[in-house]
């Protein structure tokens, strides 16, 4: 509408003269009147929304000075509480370092008192010295003249006498002191070592150097020696295990030190016997197959001995350790089966004692893995099992039981005597071991040859497989006193000087015989 006003004005003012113009110039101003009102409209509401705003800014700026002021006078009262408590606390100290000073002060006032009175009373007790000491000494001038007997020999005399009786006191002491401790101890003892052996059960092995391979016919012995020997050379050579044929009817004799060797040498021979095929190319992939056979089995055998034991937490090389164990035996006792036992009877014993039955089994099972090395090392097998455990990580209460229990180290924990304990245990009942007759013989004869280098020893016997050693003295030369360190001195040699199974009884006799006739 606006813009059609302008045009016929524009039009009019063109052909219409002074009028036109006058209207156009009219209408100008009214636009101009209407957009500036409206410019003033629109400046003052944007003024009021301007205004607002600051409002609003200003008022939420009051609002957070206000609230990080009272944060401030918070602040600052919760010091002010503190240097209070603190100043309260400061006085407090200070009256009572006042108070401990006057104290402090009284006591040395006491203290110098004391020390000036014991000055004077020990120079009284100084004094007092002197005169005993020219006393005693002109005591001593005199008994010498009465007796006849300077003051060193009357002293050495003295004193062989006070020894001697306190010789005689100290056996009487000790076999006192023993005899007490059988009836109080023994008892207690034996009612734990014998639950301990009545719950475990185990079969006894025999060790041996040889295994017998049977065969169906001899006619096999002649395949398996070969054309010149070639056959029996390579199993040789590739089991290590000497393998005699002789005379001896459907049978074979494997022979080596090495247990593990054997078994190899006795599978392969007897695949080799069930195929029929036997040359040396043969020989050596059996061999080898053989070998990867026995090891995964000496493997799954460590596995199932920790899982029956409740084990756990092994690393895998002690787990082969223990499989190999199966294929060793140590006087005529299989070596796993030694070890097995001895874990059963650490745990009984061990919750017998009120310790941790875990631990013990552990150190039970482990306590001779030193004697199935994959080397030969110079050490002893206590020794080297100690550091087989500690290079795998067991705990140092574990080593030091396997490397204590044969004495090769020092017992710092309560779980090495239990171990000790129990392997003897094992070792010595009866049935468990096998000992060769010379060594068997020769134990003896020492045992008596010991008991007969003492003076006034006239006979001894070695009874009951030399647990118990019988000695008869002249009672004559020796007397009951006598007797009784006699027989203390010779188990204390024993125990010293020999190696033995269990314990060994030393029974001193003496005895008197009064002969008269009657005529």
């Amino acid at each position: 509408m606006e813009w059609t006003i302008i045009i016929a004005a524009l039009i009019a003012f063109s052909g219409g003269g002074g009028l036109s113009y006058f209207l156009w110039d009219n209408a100008l101003k009214k636009k101009k009147n209407k957009i500036i009102q409206e410019a003033d409209a629109e400046g003052e509401v944007i003024k009021k929304d301007k205004i607002l705003q600051a409002r609003e800014k200003f008022l939420q700026l009051k609002s957070e000075h206000e609230k990080y002021i009272n944060e401030k006078n918070s602040k600052i009262v919760n010091i002010e509480n503190k240097l209070k408590q603190k100043e309260t606390g400061l006085i407090q100290k200070k009256d009572e370092l006042v108070k401990k000073q006057k104290e402090l002060e009284t006591s040395k006032k006491e203290v110098d008192v004391i020390r000036e009175n014991l000055t004077a009373q020990i120079e009284v007790v100084d004094k007092k010295n002197e005169e005993l000491e020219t006393m005693h000494r002109q005591e001593v001038e005199r008994l010498e003249a009465i007796s006849g007997m300077s003051g060193e020999e009357a002293k050495a005399q003295l004193v062989e006498s006070l020894k001697n009786e306190a010789k005689s006191e100290a056996m009487s002491f000790i076999q006192e002191i023993m005899d007490d401790a059988r009836m109080t101890a023994t008892k207690e003892a034996k009612k734990i070592v014998i639950k301990s052996i009545q719950r475990v059960a185990t079969e006894t092995a025999i060790e041996n150097s040889v295994t017998i391979f049977h065969i169906e016919s001899d006619e096999i012995k002649g395949r398996i020696i070969g054309r010149e020997g070639r056959n029996i050379r390579a199993l040789e050579a590739a089991t290590g295990v000497e393998i005699i044929v002789d005379d001896t009817p459907e049978a074979i004799v494997l022979s080596a030190f090495d247990p593990v060797r054997r078994e190899i040498a006795r599978l392969a021979l007897h695949q080799l016997v069930t195929d029929g095929r036997i040359h040396p190319a043969r020989i050596e992939e059996v061999v080898n197959k053989v070998k990867k056979q026995v090891e995964e089995e000496i493997i799954e055998t460590g596995k199932r001995t920790t899982i029956d034991l409740g084990i756990h937490g092994l690393h895998p090389e002690l787990i082969r350790l223990i499989g190999k164990m199966k294929y060793r035996s140590s006087y005529g006792q299989n070596l796993l089966q030694h070890s097995r036992e001895t874990a059963n009877l650490c745990a009984i014993m061990a919750t017998e004692l009120g310790l941790n039955p875990k631990r013990a089994k552990r150190a039970g099972l482990l306590h001779d893995i030193g004697k199935v090395p994959d080397d030969e090392p110079e050490l002893p097998h206590a020794v080297l099992g100690m550091k087989l455990a500690e290079k795998y990580k067991e705990k140092p209460d574990i080593c030091n039981a396997i490397g204590a229990h044969h004495d090769e180290t020092e017992m710092t924990t309560l779980l090495a005597p239990i171990v000790q304990v129990c392997d003897a245990i094992s070792g010595a009942r009866p049935g468990a071991r096998r000992e060769a007759v010379e060594s068997y013989i020769k134990r003896l004869q020492d045992l008596e040859s010991l008991a007969l280098s003492y003076p006034g020893v006239m006979k001894t016997y070695a009874i009951q497989a030399g647990r118990e050693l019988r000695v008869i003295v002249g009672s004559e030369k020796i007397g009951d006193k006598e007797a009784e360190e006699l027989s203390y001195d010779i188990a204390k040699k024993i125990q010293d000087e020999m190696t033995y199974p269990g314990q060994i009884k030393i029974t001193v006799i003496r005895e008197t015989r009064a002969v008269n006739y009657a005529k």
